[in-house]
């Protein structure tokens, strides 16, 4: 009896000493979508590119490469409804939508007041990704 009972006890001791009480390292805990030959996996857009220069009566827009629009002291407010229009009129022609990203570059010299206002323009029209790249 007493040779089973110290098999029994250098059978546990092997398999306490063998065992791993650790997950693996590699392990990550998330599944996979399953693959579809179909479907294809599109890419972030390129950012639509706003430049912001300033004058000494205002500020100019430059939307990417299409339109320019001048911003007056005298006439914002129209002048921001045409820079609306010329928004919308780009994101209909490069065919991209108001979740797309904006990036709006602008130079050290245009006043905070027109900044704040061109930005809050465009979040009020619903483009929720605009970032600032930043100049020196």
């Amino acid at each position: 009896m007493a040779p089973m009972i110290d098999m029994i006890f250098l059978l546990l001791i092997f398999f306490l000493v063998t065992a791993k009480w650790r997950p693996q390292e590699d392990f990550l805990p998330f599944q996979l979508p399953a693959a579809q030959a179909q479907d294809a996996v599109l890419g972030r857009p390129e950012a639509l590119e706003i430049h912001i220069f300033a004058t000494q009566i205002g500020c100019r827009v430059q939307i990417g490469q299409l339109h320019t629009v001048q911003i007056d002291n005298e006439t914002i407010d129209a002048n921001l409804a045409l820079l609306m229009d010329k928004i919308a009129e780009s994101l209909r022609t490069q065919k991209r939508f108001a979740g797309d990203p904006v990036e709006i570059i602008c130079g050290p010299e245009v006043k905070w007041e027109y900044l704040a206002k061109i930005y809050n323009l465009f979040f009020g029209a619903g483009l929720t990704d605009i970032t600032f790249r930043m100049t020196e």
